[in-house]
């Protein structure tokens, strides 16, 4: 296993996002859908990194500099193929001391309410998230679900 900083350029990668964002607007509405495409996971503000397994892309994940002190997880995704294996454990471990190696002291997350989501509230959960208001630019929305992380 190995998680590499990624431009998002790769085509298995695209694909592995393309599949993440057809999921997301399958279980909720396009006003409630926030996963960020290729291109918003380009920009300046956001790293992106991809957990491959030889030459297979596993999973990805996003942070998105909120502000010097604060960021957001996006684009979390495990690959179906490489599921409950604890790769979606070794990405967030690996988002989360990245945070902390650059001096943020919060990470916030939105996620959906589906039932679909489940899996994703345990993981956060057990990782230390807990419910908070909305942040950034969300408003509060029966589709979404507001969690965060003091890094201290």
């Amino acid at each position: 296993m190995e998680i590499r900083l990624d431009d998002v350029t790769d085509p298995r990668v695209i694909m592995l996002l393309e599949e993440h964002l057809r999921d997301m607007r399958a279980d909720s509405p396009p006003e409630s859908t926030h996963a960020l495409d290729c291109t918003a996971l380009q920009a300046a503000d956001v790293s992106f990194w991809t957990l491959w397994q030889q030459d297979q892309v596993a999973g990805c994940i996003a942070l998105k500099m909120l502000s010097p002190d604060h960021g957001e997880i996006k684009s979390m995704r495990v690959a179906p193929a490489f599921r409950r294996q604890g790769l979606a454990r070794a990405l967030l471990a690996h988002l989360i001391a990245e945070a902390r190696r650059q001096g943020l002291v919060r990470l916030s997350l939105e996620t959906g309410t589906p039932p679909a989501f489940e899996p994703s509230h345990r993981l956060y959960e057990t990782c230390g998230f807990r419910d908070c208001a909305p942040f950034a630019d969300y408003r509060a929305d029966p589709y979404s679900r507001y969690m965060t992380l003091l890094l201290e």
